[in-house]
């Protein structure tokens, strides 16, 4: 049992720990201690650098092995604080003007935009021969997330999604107590977070307002419709809105869910059915559809297993929604942390974690003596949640397919589709029947168990919410292979 259970998860990501040895990666010119060549160094343009941009490149700088050459943000009050810590750094406000001006001066491209922008910019680096590090999550829509995946290996590139806690130790120690069999075999997973902490299922910012100069409205809304300026929406708020994020499960599953996937036998799952917080406060009567995400949401996800053996069932609560809690949990233990948690049940026990699968413990705490006896199997990234962004470099330096990185494309593609699996579910239970309207008699569909058919990337019971797997580009945008 042990050891067909150390082959799932394509040998762990292959071993995720073996991430580590991208650290040991030696300069091909050594011209005195201490001293990196600059063609031994990495050059990196950011795209989107203020806000979580800024940290992730902050984070890319602290590698001696590093140049930030190029900066780009469609807001220059977001983009003030990188382009002080990076004077040298060309700016731009456009990304695709960066990438034809700046191609032959950088190798490798950080992505922290908001969510609608992700796989335009992802992409087009990519086509370029450019290693690509892009936040979580992946994509804004599934089609979206099946074609960067598939990029990667066309144009043979490093990639990394944003997702720190798939290089963290707790993700592999919990990796080790299932393979030592302490809790047996999953037959189920719940996921939960306290987000959103930002405005959900509320009626969308309306209202007439000036442009700030320093931000140029049309490039933030870039793939996204076309609509007018909303101070309610930039620089933090647009999460909440369709067009342009993905909710409180896009923002945190990502962090959250990654044990699950990264442990378990699993790919795509056969079925997602939701429950949402009323939301008719956030209707849009125009609309088909509901402009805002929901201000609580569980989900439910099935996925066959891999190895044959039956389906997984796994559970995503947000909004301060929670399962609940376990009996093996006394009453003033927490439930994982104030980010949210991972609960495993097994068929001979429990194994539960904090927000990126940190301090990862058996249930009932007693049992965690025993635990103490299972031997460190994987090798760990170094540098904590740092190591995430350094496990890039350095595999960017080494070269496709010589380094190792935690969240690679190959993974991060179809975990991102699975997760989003989760939104067509909500964005289902939304929908407005187009041929009924008018205050008080719209018909809202209500929860549906939809039925995937992930070969096809289609929806096969509800043909509506097929409109949500690959959305609509405005005029001018693109994603094509």
């Amino acid at each position: 049992m042990k050891g067909k259970k150390n082959d799932s998860r394509r040998k762990f990501i292959k071993n995720a720990g073996m991430a580590g040895t991208a650290f040991f990666i030696v300069p091909r010119h050594v011209l005195g201690q201490g001293f990196i060549a600059p063609s031994d160094k990495l050059n990196i343009a950011g795209i989107g650098v203020g806000g979580k941009g800024q940290g992730d490149i902050a984070e890319f700088a602290k590698s001696p092995k590093v140049n930030i050459v190029a900066l780009c943000d469609v807001d220059d009050r977001a983009a003030a604080t990188s382009r002080k810590n990076f004077p040298k750094a060309n700016y731009y406000k456009d990304f695709r003007e960066m990438l034809q001006k700046e191609a032959k001066n950088f190798d490798a491209c950080n992505i922290s935009t908001p969510d609608h922008t992700h796989a335009v910019a992802t992409l087009a680096a990519m086509q370029m021969g450019k290693h690509v590090y892009t936040q979580k999550p992946l994509t804004h829509d599934i089609f979206e997330a099946r074609t960067l995946a598939q990029a990667a290996k066309k144009y043979k590139v490093v990639t990394q999604m944003g997702n720190q806690g798939g290089s963290g130790d707790g993700v592999r120690r919990m990796k080790e107590l299932y393979d030592a069999g302490l809790i047996g075999d999953i037959v189920e997973a719940q996921a939960w977070t306290n987000r959103p902490i930002w405005p959900q299922g509320v009626p969308k910012p309306t209202g007439k307002f000036e442009v700030p100069k320093e931000l140029d409205w049309n490039l933030w809304l870039g793939t996204a419709p076309k609509d007018d300026y909303n101070p309610g929406l930039v620089p933090f708020n647009w999460r909440g809105w369709w067009n342009y994020g993905t909710g409180a499960l896009g923002d945190m599953a990502c962090h959250i869910m990654d044990p699950i996937y990264r442990i378990l036998p699993i790919d795509y799952p056969s079925s997602a059915e939701c429950s949402i917080a009323n939301q008719w406060t956030g209707m849009n009567q125009e609309a088909n559809n509901i402009d805002s995400c929901p201000v609580a949401s569980i989900i439910h996800l099935e996925y066959p297993r891999k190895d044959k053996k039956g389906t997984l069932k796994v559970s995503w609560y947000d909004g301060g929604l929670m399962p609940k809690r376990p009996d093996e949990l006394q009453p003033e233990e927490a439930f994982g942390n104030w980010d949210g948690g991972v609960l495993f049940i097994g068929t001979k026990g429990k194994l539960l974690a904090d927000c990126y699968g940190a301090n990862p413990r058996l249930l009932p705490l007693s049992k965690n003596d025993s635990a103490q006896a299972v031997k460190q199997t994987i090798a760990r990234v170094p540098g904590s949640e740092g190591g995430h962004y350094l496990q890039w470099v350095n595999a960017c330096i080494a070269g496709y397919g010589k380094g190792v990185t935690s969240s690679p494309f190959e993974y991060a593609g179809p975990f991102t589709e699975s997760i989003l699996m989760g939104n067509l579910a909500i964005r289902s239970a939304l929908y407005m029947d187009p041929s009924v309207s008018g205050w008080g008699k719209s018909k809202f569909t209500g929860r549906k168990k939809l039925l995937w058919d992930a070969k096809a990337m289609k929806i096969t019971n509800f043909d509506e919410a097929n409109r949500f797997v690959k959305r609509t580009y405005r005029e001018g945008w693109s994603l094509t292979l």
